[in-house]
């Protein structure tokens, strides 16, 4: 497995030195910021997964993931809290994550949560995939019709991106109202309808297809 850069966000001193030191000795490369504020130093940089605590010495690690859903963000999460009760976890998932660990574990399940999302990412798409005249480049995160780029929103991307990364599969409705919208999508019933009609009104309607009552799906093929 190749190495992941991973950010860890957790305040407990000895905790997120533990793992820091851990997942280095697997062989990965691990930013470790101990609030919120902190991640100020490390603002835009690209990370494989994000190791979130939920709460944090000035806020919600949670919140702050379910904000970073809301911008279109589909960067894996891994919620490392010690709620263990199930309404916690459930809302822990609603909110953005894609995995929840209870303190305390034990760093290697951990990595091998880790070793299993990579073998999940190796079997999607990474590259370049195409739709009749669209083409989709995942690494870039572009888009272009017809040989010329589209420009998306960063919600309309993130629709698009998670399509295309679950080719042929068929993503449910609810999975990607969650993605785009977090906290929002209670409020706005009819939002996902509206993104996946400005995608199809920009780059053509047979780029996403309706699979009536159980969500959308984009079918790919390589350039």
């Amino acid at each position: 497995m190749r190495a992941m850069r991973l950010l860890l966000l957790e305040d407990d001193a000895i905790l997120g030195e533990g793992l820091r030191d851990y997942l280095r000795s697997e062989g990965h490369v691990v930013d470790w910021c101990a609030s919120l504020q902190a991640l100020q130093a490390v603002e835009g940089e690209p990370y494989d997964a994000w190791l979130v605590d939920w709460q944090l010495p000035d806020g919600s690690g949670l919140a702050w993931v379910s904000r970073q859903r809301q911008r279109g963000e589909t960067t894996p999460v891994f919620m490392l809290t010690a709620r263990d009760r199930l309404q916690e976890r459930v809302q822990g998932l609603d909110a953005g994550a894609d995995d929840y660990l209870v303190k305390p574990f034990d760093p290697a399940e951990l990595a091998a949560r880790l070793r299993a999302l990579q073998r999940r990412s190796a079997a999607l798409p990474q590259g370049r995939c195409r739709v009749g005249e669209v083409e989709i480049d995942l690494a870039a995160r572009s888009v272009q019709r017809g040989g010329q780029r589209v420009e998306l929103t960063a919600r309309e991307w993130a629709l698009v991106e998670a399509l295309a990364r679950r080719a042929g599969r068929i993503v449910a409705k609810a999975d990607l109202e969650r993605l785009l919208l977090g906290g929002e999508a209670e409020l706005l019933s009819n939002a996902l309808e509206v993104h996946v009609s400005s995608v199809r009104r920009k780059l053509g309607r047979e780029l996403i297809e309706t699979v009536r009552g159980l969500g959308y799906r984009i079918t790919l093929q390589e350039p």
